[in-house]
């Protein structure tokens, strides 16, 4: 299998949660310690970490940084972080806990000639463009706003501006096991054909991830379908 699988971590007060549509109130806590969780993922083949801070994504600065810190400096994941990421202290505190890359999701929309600095600084490769849409159109702070802005603008734009890797999730789909959104994921593909372009949401088996890559997905983020045994390790190990 040529797409990579990058299992996530949603944490919340330090614990291993997950969320329904993004709503605070569906969490679900899998497992106290992160960390055991991140290993059990090294253990299976697995090279990447997809992290989020929901906390942070929730009150607009990196909180779980510790949790980073941690799963860096106890395996050799190479972890994309976001949630909070909104000064340039957050950013900091980010890079410096161990993360390779630095998820940004809201200030792309909030804080443009900030990130674009930031690109200046740390280089755009050193940045995960997340793109969080309900039917095509841009949200931000965790899910909790919704704009006008329109995914393909969102993309064209970062792009133009050097970001390379970009992740969208469609929210409706996001833990509810229906399926990713690949209709939305091949409009994307058919007008960005050379993205890095990340799946998002909805994946519910291996077969789901098949059909990701057959779509031109070079990646899959996958957390639900995990924690409720519907891909196992096991599946994991197999694949790589």
């Amino acid at each position: 299998m040529s797409i990579e699988i990058i299992p996530a971590i949603d944490i919340m007060h330090g614990k291993c949660v997950r969320l329904t549509q993004g709503e605070y109130a569906s969490q679900k806590i899998y497992n106290e310690h992160p960390l055991e969780v991140a290993r059990q993922f090294e253990d299976a083949g697995l090279k990447k970490l997809h992290l989020v801070d929901l906390d942070g994504a929730k009150e607009g600065r990196v909180k779980n940084w510790k949790v980073l810190e941690t799963i860096a400096g106890k395996t050799d994941l190479i972890i994309d972080f976001g949630g909070g990421i909104g000064a340039s202290s957050d950013l900091k505190i980010v890079f410096d806990s161990g993360a390779a890359f630095a998820t940004i999701g809201s200030m792309a929309v909030k804080n443009e000639a900030l990130l674009r600095e930031w690109m200046l600084i740390y280089s755009p490769e050193k940045f995960l463009l997340g793109a969080d849409v309900r039917e095509e159109k841009i949200s931000i702070t965790g899910w909790t706003v919704n704009t006008d802005i329109w995914i393909y603008d969102f993309i064209e734009k970062y792009i133009e501006a050097g970001i390379r890797q970009i992740f969208c999730t469609d929210i409706l789909l996001d833990g509810a096991m229906k399926g990713p959104s690949l209709d939305l994921y091949k409009k994307i593909l058919e007008r960005f054909p050379d993205l890095h372009f990340i799946a998002s949401g909805g994946i519910r088996s291996l077969d789901d991830i098949h059909l990701l890559e057959e779509a031109g997905c070079k990646g899959a983020i996958v957390g639900k379908a995990i924690y409720e045994g519907l891909i196992t390790l096991k599946d994991l190990a197999n694949v790589n």
